[in-house]
């Protein structure tokens, strides 16, 4: 038994005979190969967790010791019974989950047991193959229930009959199921607030009523049209999403609500007002021949201007991402003064015009990404809030003149895959007219700059000038860097994160050493043959080296500043020497490195591609010979032969000793005295 001392209470651990860890008055039973629910724990238990056993039935007498369950857990069993008297000890229990099972083997029986528990207030029945008529039968008698789940199982339909005694019901989840159709399921739960309908195969929404509801979510299916009710009452409506369907229009929403999100991204839906021939349908109407049961009747909507009569002035967040739009009705923005975040990214718009009209006063971030932009037009004050603007993939070459001046909040900029040029442009001699250019100068509070892919062309004199930018990319402009970075050093202190990547960096001369601040340095699918040694000075956390031409790394780099603060350095595709791998060596035992693609990390050898975790014997047999010190080697090499002279003329001058001193002495000519 351990205690816990923790803000004034005790916490008691023990573990049950049956394996279930006992925490207060909560038995934690999950995942022990139960087959049914263990009968000695103690009776005060309150909470009980049996999810991912092997229970089958809930028996009458499965839960006769514990008179205080309030929640029980079930699910992930193959539970396909509950007997009728299982819950007559448990009146309290107020949340049951008995997802993923096999109730609809005998779901009759299960729900004589359920309508046993007065008290219940949270049910979840997902995942046990239940069809509509199942689901009636289960839930008939839970006049309490505040929660229900039945996803994931096969409903097809729902009408009245459904969810007919359910008038406490606060919110219901039927996601990942197979409806198609409804009829007046929901007109009886007058409390309900969250509907979740997602991933299923609704064609469309038509009257909408449901004034008390908050949150409606109806995204994955496959809705054409979105109709609210015409009436003045005030829907409580606050979350719409219709996301992931096809709706054609955009929806005809209540005329009074309280929305204040809206999703309609990945939709087909546009505008037709104007059509790009310049035809004009604002005068068309539009017929809904509506067929219920026997009766029908005609509902005319005039499509193109129908956003109007909606009050949108709490509307906060709109999603309109990945859908036809090619242009936005006039006015359209100026109903929506809250608007925080706008979302049009990858759309058909050619134009957007950002003017004092339609007034986007509070807006913060606006997405206009992978459409066709060939112009941005703005006047006046606008975008006084705008934090995160994102214009990357489309085909502006300019912003309108003095666009940041009125962005006084602006912090993060994608220009990304566009062909901008920035102020102050490099003078091109044979050029009448300077072309047109972005001035990002002085913008104070811009922190994060993303200029990848925009053709940018030997950048000079101080284009960042009067900024403090944190994160600049500058990736995939192969003519962007033209000898040193005397253009960036207006950022040398405050730049972190640096992205070069695809510029065709080949010089070893440029000089990072200035940059004292960065931490994350991108210089991947370049042309380095040389580690640039002032990265050596560097305390960098992130370093990414792949695709370059580097032969090796420099055999000190892990006890460098460098080294020691890397926590993560990229270096596969190089054509690393598998003779010279001391610094590999030495990097796979630098303590807090992490080598994230170590395992794709080759070097060359006789035009053999290997891996250096684990080369051949001979290689690196091979290897210590062809890096073995040349002064050492010839002095090897060369004293055999020393060896074998000194002992030839040993062998001749006593071979020819007699000779010699004879013919020493006759050359003297001085005779021995005897």
């Amino acid at each position: 038994l351990a205690v816990e001392w923790g803000s004034g209470a005790v916490v008691a651990w023990a573990a049950s005979p049956g394996g279930c860890e006992l925490v207060q008055s909560t038995a934690d039973c999950t995942r022990r190969w139960l087959s049914s629910v263990p009968g000695n724990l103690r009776g005060d238990t309150e909470e009980l967790l049996l999810d991912d056993n092997t229970i089958r039935v809930l028996g009458n007498a499965s839960l006769l010791s514990y008179h205080q369950l309030r929640h029980l857990r079930l699910a992930k069993n193959r539970l396909e019974l509950i007997e009728p008297g299982t819950f007559l000890s448990s009146q309290d229990l107020q949340v049951l989950s008995l997802a993923d099972n096999l109730l609809f083997t005998n779901y009759s029986l299960t729900a004589a047991a359920l309508s046993a528990l007065p008290a219940l207030r949270t049910l979840d029945l997902s995942g046990n193959r239940l069809t509509e008529d199942m689901v009636s039968v289960l839930v008939w008698n839970l006049s309490s229930l505040e929660s229900l789940s039945v996803a994931r199982n096969i409903i097809m339909r729902l009408d009245s009959s459904v969810f007919t005694n359910l008038t406490q019901l606060l919110e219901l989840n039927l996601e990942k199921n197979y409806i198609f159709e409804i009829d007046q399921a929901f007109e009886g739960l007058q409390r309900l607030q969250r509907l979740n309908i997602a991933y299923n195969y609704l064609p469309c929404i038509v009257e909408f009523s449901l004034t008390q509801l908050r949150v409606l979510n109806v995204s994955n299916n496959i809705i054409e049209w979105f109709l609210a009710l015409e009436s003045d009452d005030l829907f409580e409506l606050e979350v719409l999403d219709l996301s992931h369907n096809r709706l054609l229009f955009f929806p005809v929403l209540p005329r009074q609500s309280k929305l204040h999100s809206l999703l309609l991204n990945a939709n087909e839906m546009s505008f037709y007002q104007r059509l790009p021939n310049g035809t004009s349908l604002a005068d068309v109407t539009v017929q809904f021949l509506l067929i219920d049961g026997n009766s029908t009747s005609v509902t005319t909507v005039s499509l193109w201007d129908e956003v109007c009569h909606s009050n949108l002035s709490s509307l906060r967040l709109l999603d309109m991402s990945q859908n036809q739009v090619w242009y936005l009705p006039e006015g359209l923005l100026a109903q929506m003064p809250s608007l925080t975040h706008l979302k049009l990214n990858q759309n058909c718009l050619e134009t957007f015009h950002l003017s004092e009209r339609d007034p986007l006063a509070m807006l913060t971030e606006l997405d206009l990404s992978q459409n066709q932009l060939l112009e941005l037009v703005g006047t006046g004050d606008i975008l006084p809030n705008l934090q995160l603007f994102n214009l990357s993939t489309n085909s502006l070459r300019a912003l309108p003149p003095g666009v940041f001046t009125y962005t006084r909040k602006i912090t993060t900029v994608d220009l990304s895959r566009n062909r901008v040029d920035l102020c102050p442009r490099p003078a091109v001699t044979g050029e009448a007219e300077s072309p047109p250019c972005v001035d990002i100068r002085g913008v104070e509070t811009l922190t994060h700059l993303s200029l990848a892919g925009c053709g940018l062309r030997g950048l000079a004199g101080h284009p960042f000038q009067g900024t403090s930018l944190v994160h600049l990319d500058l990736s995939d402009n192969h003519q962007a860097l033209s000898g040193d970075l005397e253009w960036l050093q207006d950022l040398a202190v405050t730049l972190q994160v640096l992205s070069l990547r695809n510029t065709s960096l080949s010089s070893t001369a440029v000089d990072f050493s200035a940059f004292s601040s960065l931490v994350r340095l991108d210089l991947a699918g370049n042309s380095l043959t040389v580690f640039p040694t002032s990265l050596e000075v560097l305390k960098l956390r992130s370093l990414d080296l792949r695709d370059n031409c580097l032969p090796a790394l420099p055999p000190d780099l892990a006890w460098t500043p460098l080294g020691k603060s890397l926590r993560e350095v990229y270096l596969s595709r190089n054509p690393y020497n598998c003779c010279t791998l001391g610094w590999w060596d030495a990097l796979q035992r630098a303590e807090g490195l992490d080598v994230p693609d170590g395992l794709e990390v080759t070097c060359s050898y006789a035009s053999r591609t290997l891996s250096p975790r684990a080369l051949p014997e001979p290689v690196v047999r091979s290897c210590r010979w062809q890096t073995a010190d040349l002064a050492l080697l010839y002095l090897v090499l060369a004293l055999p032969t020393c060896l074998t002279l000194l002992v030839a003329f040993a062998v001749v001058f006593l071979m020819l000793k007699q000779k010699l001193l004879k013919m020493v002495k006759s050359q003297c000519g001085v005779s021995s005295p005897y």
